[in-house]
């Protein structure tokens, strides 16, 4: 029995039936977004969602029962824990009002994928292996956004209020300027002075218009520079990097592996080699035997001695 859950765990056939499923399952969970369609097959809508909640139960206990007597070993993958808590969900006792907490969850289904992926199971892995290095990336960046985002409270505060009243609203400024969207605004905002440009729609928070724009454009032009052009490319040059650790490490993996399998192969074809060998080394020893018995003289029972008469 484990030997055939084995099979079917590892069929390339019950992988693609499962990612068609897992794609299916999020079509499903798509049409459910519209209410007529709720409202006109809201039955069959359900039935199929148990349906899918039922094939990925005995995608589970397959998997389970494929580990042998030892079924604890499927939660040593980290994907198998994620997709076993992905099913689990769909059976937390949840009332009307947490429906959509449990729509969530089906919604998870998809990112099922992941898994049984494995081009986007390497993505996956890539990006976790880049987090330690982005943390450095991260904090950099969070300190050019502090020093910058002081720096542009002093500066245009007074002229910008809307943008850089307080630190707040400059990180977050900055965060906009960092994406590039709709910087040239905020820039001729600082150059021109609020009075002129910026504050034609809401003239009553342009109180104290200033023209900067000197400082404007080395501010800005810098902050770009460092914070676009420089460290988000590190942010890249790191996932670029892990990506290609990851890869390096799954080519490993999987040579690995077909180093055991082929391993295995020799030692069960030894195996055979040694069974072959024994069987005729006992057929050989057997009609030794044979000949032996054939050849050998019939032993006759020596006669008891006379006794000689008075």
């Amino acid at each position: 029995m484990t030997t055939l859950l084995q099979r079917i765990a590892q069929s390339p056939s019950f992988r693609s039936f499962i990612i068609g499923v897992i794609v299916f399952a999020g079509v499903l969970v798509g049409v459910e977004t519209s209410p007529a369609m709720v409202q006109q097959h809201g039955s069959l809508l359900k039935a199929l969602d148990h349906l899918v909640l039922g094939i990925f139960i005995a995608e589970i206990v397959v998997k389970v029962g494929a580990e042998g007597r030892q079924p604890w070993r499927y939660f040593k993958d980290p994907w198998n824990v994620f997709d076993f808590l992905v099913v689990a969900a769909c059976f937390l006792p949840m009332s009307a009002q947490y429906v959509t907490v449990l729509r969530l969850a089906r919604l998870l289904r998809v990112l099922r994928l992941v898994h049984v992926l494995p081009k986007l199971q390497l993505l996956v892995s890539a990006l976790l292996k880049s987090i330690p290095s982005m943390a450095y990336v991260t904090m950099l960046l969070g300190l050019l956004f502090y020093v910058y985002g002081v720096a542009g409270t002093f500066l245009f505060a007074g002229n910008d209020p809307v943008h850089f009243g307080t630190l707040a609203l400059s990180l977050l400024t900055l965060f906009r300027v960092v994406t590039l969207e709709g910087w040239t605004e905020l820039l001729y905002t600082q150059m021109y002075g609020c009075d002129r440009f910026g504050y034609a729609d809401t003239p009553a928070l342009c109180t104290q218009p200033s023209a900067m724009p000197v400082v404007a454009v080395v501010f800005f032009c810098t902050f770009i520079l460092l914070g676009t052009m420089i460290i988000l490319n590190l942010f890249i040059g790191v996932i670029m990097n892990a990506l290609q650790e990851a890869h390096e490490e799954a080519q490993e993996q999987e040579q690995a592996r077909a180093e055991a399998a082929g391993t295995a192969r020799t030692l069960d074809e030894d195996i055979v080699a040694l069974e072959q060998q024994l069987s005729a080394m006992q057929e050989q020893l057997a009609r030794l035997r044979g000949k032996v018995g054939r050849q050998a003289p019939p032993t006759t029972e020596p006669e008891p001695p006379r006794l000689r008469s008075a």
